[in-house]
């Protein structure tokens, strides 16, 4: 469940600003911009940083939960640990480079810049609390029960120290390199995420002696030495005896053996100490010159980002922390204290001596059954549209599916969007087999997905050599449509197929993101989708009458106010009204109000919201026909979901986007159908469940605060995401 990216950008919250639609206007309302959750007031919005603290603080909740096993409960301090520094990289950033504003300006856009991050601290400290409490209180004691020893200092065996000090010599010292620091004369470049140890120290004097006292302290200084984690792991198991297994932290060899690296002074302590910084892409023109290039510049300027957060031991001197402060010209606002180590995101790698045990055992994909009893995937999709369900199912199909039309002679032409690819991508390499074959492949490459810049410039390259036509970004929007189409051959004519999906064509967060994908070879929905691949080759904005999609930037927005204001009908009719919706993130506030609009209609309003969520429910008279919960588990919910009632001719809708104003406003999404009347019932199904967890899912009270839901004694637990497994495992979804 590592952090999506996508769930953190924008300098500020949406205000809703958009063009006129032929639906309802919904009443205006004041900008959230709320500091803090505020029980007192009847507002309806929360303010978007606070509401994604929430979730956060969830995944933690993870990490105490004593019925999942150890290592598991490792891998969400973990995620909480990864997620947290991307929030400081991107949105605390953010919030911050509007303290450069003017009063005014701050004021106009109305945002309360100082007293949001003030608010952020106080949450982000009460948290990394909890993280700590948890660490120290439950996980290393656990461990411990099961011989498992990760000490937080070297140890002092004669043996374990022999073979340290060969570790270091031989793996380690090669990769430190230390730098001397000098207020205003020598300065080294904090990189942004790396693990240094500040040293404090005093030179050795001429005869050698190590006393210390006044004539020493006067003579401190300070060296950094960076924790070079790209070239050794970050834990180190020790030499045992089978029966108890011993870890320490590369940190601790480090420290340990500091007066090899530093020879010429008498090492007094060191501390950790990270910076993360402003992760942000600054590109001005975006509509002229190479875009690739101007991202590639771009991505060198990443690196040295203005200061998001500098975490250091609470235990350092506060002489020595001020003089790094002053040192890197770091303001009191940048620093927050943490604990001995940084970097959590490591124990994604903790050595598990024990495995299989202590973790979870890796779940078996499971087949569907249309084609695995099929040589050619066109077959079965020609008869019926397909859903599946990921990572329940194997994305293998997804492989397939294009591997199959990379030597099928009578496919002609592929095409595809590519956001977020695997490294040594499975996907690229079909697409790049089917051009070889002489298809006609064209795949439009985003080239702003925030942290895959790099590695969607390297496969756009790769692909453009093997003779895929290349197409990027477009300027002033993103593309993060989750499309594909193939055109083959077929007596004569020209028929396509289709993979639609919530999720990325990436077959690695496939394991982990929950997420549905259709295959289909309706042709009112491939027509379209040749349209949606026509703007996205030929840029013009002619805008075509999509009737069955809804795509981002021509009638996603208008259609689902429309749908929303049918059901508004429908209840003031007393005809039977519910809206379900299940998204990652909801924030542009024309959908809130919508919402707000429906549920004091009468409409039954129900929300699945994984991450951001800016609407308050259960405020009487304004919200209290709303209820969101939120659904953490082993897999990272990632679906977007839109079931409408519509007065018993339902309607369900698959999407790319979420309720935000980017997804709405400024990207390319695409949403679809789901017209089958068996793959309805499966998305109904998975609703349904999702909606009665009781073991993981949490309910959002007026201030989203997580409230555990309270499953009564006589109620048997459902777990969505384990049930969900066993329904398509026995055949059953659905039916």
């Amino acid at each position: 469940m590592n952090f999506d990216p996508d769930s953190i950008s924008e300098a500020c919250p949406d205000t809703g600003q958009t063009p006129p639609l032929p639906v309802k206007t919904p009443e205006k309302s004041s900008s959230v911009a709320a500091p803090g959750p505020d029980p007192e007031t009847k507002s309806p919005y929360q303010d978007r940083d606070l509401s994604w603290l929430s979730f956060n603080e969830r995944v933690l909740w993870e990490a105490r939960d004593q019925s999942l096993p150890l290592y598991d409960r490792l891998k969400f301090l973990a995620i909480f640990s990864s997620n947290l520094d991307e929030f400081f990289r991107v949105r605390v950033a953010s919030i911050r480079s509007l303290l450069e504003l003017d009063k005014q300006a701050r004021k106009n856009l109305g945002i309360k810049a100082k007293a949001l991050l003030k608010e952020i601290h106080r949450t982000v400290l009460a948290q990394q609390a909890e993280f700590g409490r948890i660490y120290q209180n439950e996980i290393l004691p656990e461990l411990q029960s099961r011989g498992i020893y990760l000490h937080n200092a070297v140890l002092a065996d004669k043996n374990h120290r022999a073979y340290l000090q060969n570790f270091f010599r031989e793996e380690v010292l090669p990769f430190v390199h230390p730098n001397l620091l000098q207020k205003g004369r020598i300065i080294h470049f904090l990189r942004d995420k790396a693990l240094y140890l500040a040293v404090r120290m005093h030179p050795r004097s001429k005869s050698g002696e190590h006393k210390s006292g006044p004539s020493r302290d006067k003579r401190i200084c300070y060296a950094l030495v960076q924790i070079p984690t790209h070239y050794c792991p970050r834990f180190l198991e020790l030499p045992g005896n089978g029966i108890r297994h011993d870890l320490v932290f590369l940190d601790d060899v480090i420290r340990t053996h500091l007066q090899e690296v530093l020879p010429g002074y008498v090492i007094k302590d060191a501390y950790s100490i990270k910076l993360s910084r402003d992760a942000d892409l600054q590109i001005e023109d975006e509509f002229t010159g190479d875009l690739s290039e101007k991202i590639s510049q771009s991505l060198a300027k990443r690196r040295v980002g203005a200061p998001a957060r500098f975490l250091y031991d609470k235990a350092m001197p506060g002489s020595m922390l001020k003089y790094l402060k002053e040192a890197f010209q770091l303001s009191d606002e940048d620093a927050m204290e943490g604990g001995r180590y940084h970097n959590f995101s490591d124990f994604f790698d903790l050595p598990n001596p024990l495995a299989p045990a202590l973790q979870s055992p890796a779940m078996q994909r499971l087949p569907h059954p249309a084609f695995d009893h099929d040589l050619s995937m066109f077959g079965p999709i020609a008869r019926q549209d397909r859903l599946l369900h990921f990572p329940y199912q194997r994305y293998d199909y997804v492989l397939r599916f294009l591997n199959e039309a990379a030597l099928d002679p009578a496919v002609e032409e592929i095409k595809t969007t590519q956001y977020r690819v695997a490294s040594n991508s499975g996907i690229v390499s079909a697409l790049i087999r089917a051009a070889r074959n002489g298809k006609k492949v064209t795949v439009f490459v985003e080239l702003k997905a925030r942290f895959d810049e790099a590695a969607n410039l390297q496969s756009a390259a790769d692909m453009k050599a093997a003779g895929v036509r290349v197409i990027h970004s477009l300027p002033g929007l993103k593309v993060h449509a989750k499309i594909a189409l193939i055109m083959r051959r077929e007596e004569g004519l020209s028929r396509g197929y289709a993979f639609l999906s919530t999720g990325n064509f990436n077959e690695k967060t496939a394991r982990i993101y929950a997420d549905h994908g259709l295959m289909t070879s309706n042709q009112n929905l491939t027509k379209e989708l040749e349209q949606v691949f026509g703007f996205l080759e030929n840029h013009q904005y002619l805008p075509p009458p999509f009737q069955h999609l809804l795509v981002a930037q021509f009638n996603m927005k208008s259609r689902f106010l429309a749908m929303i204001d049918r059901e508004i009908d429908h209840a003031k009719a007393g005809r039977k009204s519910r809206i379900i919706i299940k998204i990652n993130n909801l924030e542009e506030r024309v959908m809130i109000d919508k919402l707000i609009e429906a549920g004091r209609a009468g409409v039954r309003v129900d929300l699945i919201i994984r991450g951001i969520c800016c609407l308050r429910p259960g405020i009487p008279d304004l919200t209290e026909n709303i209820r969101i919960r939120r659904l953490v588990g082993q897999h990272l919910e990632h679906a977007r979901v839109f079931i409408f009632h519509n007065d018993g001719a339902e309607e369900i809708y698959l999407a790319s986007a979420d309720w935000m104003g980017r997804n709405l406003n400024r990207r390319v999404e695409v949403g679809f159908p789901v017209l089958d009347p068996g793959n309805k019932a499966e998305i109904r199904q998975v609703i349904s469940l999702q909606l009665k967890d009781n073991e993981k899912a949490v309910r959002l009270d007026a201030n989203l605060r997580n409230r555990p839901i309270v499953r009564p004694p006589e109620a048997p637990v459902v777990n969505a995401q384990k049930d969900l497994y066993a329904l398509i495992a026995e055949g059953k979804l659905g039916k």
